[in-house]
């Protein structure tokens, strides 16, 4: 069994956010000791690894609820939980293609200020060069 704060440190997540999560009733066999203090089995950790990955990709929490809720239930469940993980599976890869575009744009523009670094050139690009005198903030 692992406290909250063993959990956080194995997993990566902060405790208030576990503590949170479990307020939300993201873990519903957590166990909690004489002192009222939650304690996590393994299959808590899957748990807690599944709602990582989808708070990572931005599912609200109802929905992260309703996903939990639905593997309560059991297998008959499944059709539902399958659409569930494949759209925010969907969700993920246009994330992934928004970062891409975002890297590219960033390597470009890392490109660009090494070689205005190493060829000492003024950024032509940068619209406080282009100000004429007087209007240049100082």
């Amino acid at each position: 069994m692992y406290t909250v704060k063993e959990v956080a440190d194995k997993m990566d997540v902060s405790e208030h956010t576990l503590r949170f999560w479990a307020k939300s009733g993201f873990f519903p066999f957590i166990k909690r000791n004489e002192n009222n203090i939650r304690l996590f089995s393994d299959s808590d950790l899957e748990w807690v690894k599944i709602v990582k990955c989808l708070r990572a990709v931005g599912t609200e929490n109802k929905a992260i609820k309703r996903y939990i809720d639905l593997c309560i239930i059991g297998d008959s469940t499944i059709p539902e939980r399958y659409e569930i993980i494949r759209s925010t599976k969907q969700k993920a890869l246009q994330q992934m293609q928004d970062l891409k575009q975002q890297l590219d744009l960033l390597d470009y523009k890392e490109q660009f200020y090494q070689n205005l670094i190493k060829n000492d050139l003024e950024d032509i690009w940068n619209p406080m060069n282009k100000m004429r005198p007087k209007d240049k903030v100082v």
